[in-house]
């Protein structure tokens, strides 16, 4: 019988719209844990579901497979039949109107999001977002879906009820929060220099809030934040163990963002960057758009041992099966879901 790889650390990309034999080989690397996808891997709903089953045949399950889509301007498959989904700033301005109008049609958002991923075999998304819209981040913007943290709190436990009820899990980030600087962490390294007391009783409102019951994984930021700790926050033990685990006692899954943004390059090469994340708390670290670096990291990485992981990620693999896009298309619960998110972009 064919042994069954535990999970890996290492989260990897895909090149194309199908798997080409050194990918293949790739996610057979004990090391590997996941798959993040781009709109580069995506034509068609039926090209996609071939792409991911294509990734679930190279390697035996547990495997993530998992896709930057929240929504807005970050939503990585538009075309084909893919929902054009609004920002969520656009739910936040809704809760000024109507705050329970609001919370329903974050659920509803969340509901056409998750089923149509789903039923192209995508497992999971990197959302909601939880910081803060303060108005000058220039990463996060419209991203956001409010400045104030209950109502990102509310707003984002209704989003990830929408997400629960197509079978996915959510991740927040970012970490303890990416909405108060400017600069963009994947070209920049953005530095916060608030004290601890200020971001606590803003920007990580929200995670202590939702806790890892409702909120299973958690992304840090690639933000340094001086009066607190030196290291960027993916980099600190400070922020990941101390803070996250300890004080906040969050006990869900803990992925870097990332590690080829500029934001990570201060902790050094690809193989000190993702040593350093894995030490300093997180379980699992991301390596985009740089097969070479992914290759490198693969060869080169010490593991550590994280009796944890294969607990915590199971709670991210959706637990049964979803229907088929054609199903899904004449269901009726996902058709009045986009009826209503349909009033959100239009009003």
């Amino acid at each position: 019988m064919e042994a069954v790889l535990q999970p890996g650390p290492v989260i990897v990309d895909v090149e194309g719209t199908r798997l080409n034999q050194v990918e293949y080989e790739r996610l057979q690397h004990p090391l590997v844990g996941g798959v993040i996808l781009f709109s580069r891997n995506y034509e068609n709903p039926t090209q996609l579901y071939a792409l991911t089953q294509q990734i679930r045949q190279a390697r035996k399950a547990p495997l993530l497979i998992a896709v930057d889509h929240e929504g807005g301007r970050v939503q990585r498959f538009k075309t084909e039949g893919f929902t054009h989904l609004p920002a969520m700033q656009t739910v936040g301005e809704y809760w000024d109107k109507d705050p329970l109008k609001a919370m329903r049609a974050a659920t509803e958002i969340a509901y056409v999001l998750a089923s149509e991923l789903r039923a192209c075999g995508v497992d999971f998304t990197f959302a909601p977002v939880l910081d803060l819209d303060y108005g000058v981040s220039t990463v996060i913007g419209s991203r956001s879906f409010h400045r104030d943290p209950k109502v990102v709190t509310m707003l984002a436990r209704a989003f990830i009820q929408g997400l629960s009820l197509a079978g996915m899990a959510a991740c927040g980030k970012h970490f303890p929060g990416h909405g108060f600087v400017d600069a963009d962490s994947h070209i920049a390294i953005p530095v916060d220099n608030r004290d601890l007391d200020s971001i606590l009783t803003e920007d990580a409102i929200p995670y202590e809030w939702l806790s890892d019951m409702v909120l299973p994984a958690v992304m840090p930021a690639h933000v340094i934040y001086p009066k607190v700790d030196q290291k960027n926050a993916g980099f600190s033990s400070v922020w990941l163990q101390t803070i996250l685990r300890q004080r906040l006692n969050y006990q869900g899954l803990i992925f870097s963002d990332d590690l080829t943004m500029e934001g990570a390059s201060v902790a050094g090469d690809i193989t000190k960057r993702a040593t350093a994340a894995l030490t300093a708390g997180c379980d699992m670290v991301l390596v985009c758009n740089r097969p070479d670096l992914a290759d490198q990291l693969l060869s080169s990485l010490e593991p550590i041992a994280n009796p944890m992981l294969s607990i915590r990620l199971k709670r991210l693999l959706p637990e049964k099966a979803f229907m088929t896009w054609n199903e899904l298309q004449h269901h009726q619960r996902y058709q009045d879901a986009r009826s209503f998110q349909a009033q959100i972009i239009s009003a």
